[in-house]
């Protein structure tokens, strides 16, 4: 266990937004917080949400999808959702110094279309998360 504050990264499957803020925050601010990631569910890791970070500079490759760890939710500084669902249905947080922030960003699993138009979903969510995981290592918020 570290002594370093605790972000818990929470969505519906563990498998795409909440496993490139894990990689995004290990990535930049790793130094400063103890990340981890899980889901109301484990779908398994997205093989498109690993090619986008990879491209990025950031491998989630070896990373599991996991469900919500009741002690590591209550040990969190901060439990952070990262789509309405799990904000909606997160388990009830005992600890009340924990901090509870919603961050949505669209579920580039549901993108339809063409691989291209696919994958530029993935892409545009990954930048989206970069830049919101980059404002909270610079200034916590």
């Amino acid at each position: 266990m570290s002594n370093k504050p605790l972000v818990y990264f929470l969505c519906t499957g563990n498998s795409c937004r909440s496993q490139m803020a894990d990689g995004f925050l290990n990535s930049l601010g790793g130094d400063k917080y103890e990340v981890q990631s899980a889901g109301l569910e484990a779908h398994g890791l997205n093989p498109r949400a690993v090619q986008v970070m990879k491209e990025a500079g950031v491998d989630i490759g070896g990373n599991s999808s996991d469900v919500i760890d009741p002690d590591l939710l209550n040990r969190a500084a901060y439990v952070i959702t990262l789509c309405g669902h799990a904000d909606e249905h997160c388990p009830v947080i005992s600890n009340p110094s924990v901090i509870k922030w919603h961050w949505g960003f669209d579920d580039p699993a549901k993108a339809t279309g063409t691989e291209d138009e696919i994958m530029a979903q993935f892409r545009r969510v990954r930048d989206a998360i970069e830049e919101r995981i980059q404002l909270f290592v610079d200034i916590g918020v």
